[in-house]
């Protein structure tokens, strides 16, 4: 094992570390949290819209008339879900501008000017604008456009012959907007011939097409078993050896998630069957219960078998409450995890079991789809009965709880006795020096 460890570190670590801090893909992370509280806000607007259960139903429709308390709940969702491709636009962008020290303010600005150029709102075959390339629609060719305009933009922004420069004394804004004249001219001036090219080749709608060409396909494909595994092994692994494995694969998390979630929600009001398992609730309500590796599970597998295990049972402690809150830091540095052999096997094992038995229980349809995005700080078992709006998600959410009880069990009860067997022998070693 430690040859193991020996050889990540020398050849894996320092590439893994790479992709973790490589701008653009921080830029994508940092974008999406920028709207995560939005998106929460448009979940809780579509629970109360469409909560599972007659009786509130029936309240809501005597109280207020049917059809009519709904509109508030709409209103939120169209100020969050329905213009998340355009938030992602300058979110992405702002922060990618701001990696490279270059006016970020102005670099969304243009950013948000490229999507609409391209056709964000592109009259549709029958010649009516069509508004849902502003959405999740528009989401995978919204983070293009922030990328590529905003290369664009700031290499232009940092040549001398496009600056023009207003004397002292102006107001640094208008200063700025005019620094920003002719960079920002050629910039959208780019992706708007580039669009009159595919419009000439008959394709009316670039972000539609976009869609169904690429961004659908691709979620189907992320959809499945193995994705998920994949994702749930992945940034188990990364943590393991002290990377920060969420935040790492988190872009495409989210390239994947919101689509999911507004596809589910979408297919609940309609009163179609969930197209889509595999979400960030997914993983958040049924698999990271506790922090990644469901750590929560370790905890108390140390208060059950390992209580006499004293450097276990202090870190155990103390990381009992964030633990509840999904915040494991405290454990994979204080206990350790990170790099420690023995929890190695079922750091990684965990997170792939509950994976597993979450994905069959929702395809069997024993549990609904998620389709609320909760705070990733809710506490397990809560988060899973408010993420797919039943009693059977929380359920479910204990049964993998008790799941990763039971496999760091074993590893938990291997940590007590190879540390009872360190202090006696520490203790008979001294015992022969005082002789």
């Amino acid at each position: 094992m430690n040859g193991f460890i020996a050889f990540m570190e020398k050849y894996f670590i320092p590439y893994a570390a790479k992709i973790g801090g490589q701008r653009h893909l921080v830029a994508i992370r940092d974008g999406f949290i920028t709207t995560m509280p939005l998106m929460i806000l448009g979940s809780f607007a579509v629970l109360i819209n469409n909560f599972p259960i007659p009786a509130y139903q029936k309240f809501m429709n005597n109280l207020f008339g049917e059809g009519t308390w709904q509109a508030f709940g709409g209103n939120v969702w169209n100020g969050t879900f329905a213009i998340l491709a355009l938030l992602i636009a300058f979110t992405v962008a702002y922060n990618l501008a701001k990696s490279y020290d270059k006016d970020p303010l102005s670099s969304a600005v243009v950013s948000v000017a490229t999507f609409f150029t391209i056709g964000a709102i592109a009259p549709g075959a029958d010649g009516v604008p069509n508004t849902g390339g502003l959405g999740s629609t528009g989401l995978f060719l919204a983070l293009i456009i922030a990328i590529l305009s905003t290369e664009i933009f700031t290499r232009l922004s940092g040549s001398p012959k496009l600056i023009i420069n207003m004397p002292d004394g102006v107001p640094p804004a208008v200063s700025r907007s005019f620094a920003a004249l002719f960079p920002a001219m050629i910039t959208v001036s780019i992706f708007g011939l580039i669009t009159a090219f595919f419009q000439a080749a008959g394709v009316s709608n670039l972000v539609i097409s976009f869609y169904e060409l690429v961004q659908e396909p691709f979620m189907g494909l992320a959809n499945s078993l193995p994705a998920a595994l994949l994702l749930a092994f992945v940034s188990a692994f990364l943590w393991f050896f002290g990377l920060h494995g969420a935040n790492i694969i988190d872009p495409f998390m989210q390239t994947i998630n919101i689509p999911a979630i507004t596809a589910n929600q979408d297919a609940l009001k309609a009163g179609k069957e969930l197209p889509y398992i595999v979400n960030k609730p997914f993983f958040d309500s049924f698999v990271n219960l506790g922090g990644t590796g469901a750590t929560i599970g370790l905890i108390i597998a140390i208060f059950i078998v390992a209580r006499k295990h004293k450097a276990y049972m202090t870190v155990s402690k103390l990381s009992a409450a964030p633990g509840i809150f999904n915040i494991n830091e405290p454990m994979m540095f204080g206990l350790p995890i990170v790099l420690n052999p023995i929890m190695f096997i079922p750091y990684i094992l965990a997170p792939l079991v509950l994976v597993t038995v979450a994905y069959f229980a929702t395809a069997i349809g024993w549990v609904p789809a998620c389709t609320i995005v909760t705070p990733w700080t809710t506490p397990p078992i809560i988060g899973g009965a408010l993420a797919t709006q039943s009693i059977a998600g929380g359920v479910l959410a204990a049964v993998n709880l008790g799941l990763s009880i039971l496999i760091f069990l074993p590893f938990a009860k291997i940590a007590q006795i190879q540390e009872l067997r360190r202090e006696r022998e520490a203790l008979a070693a001294e015992g022969v020096t005082a002789e």
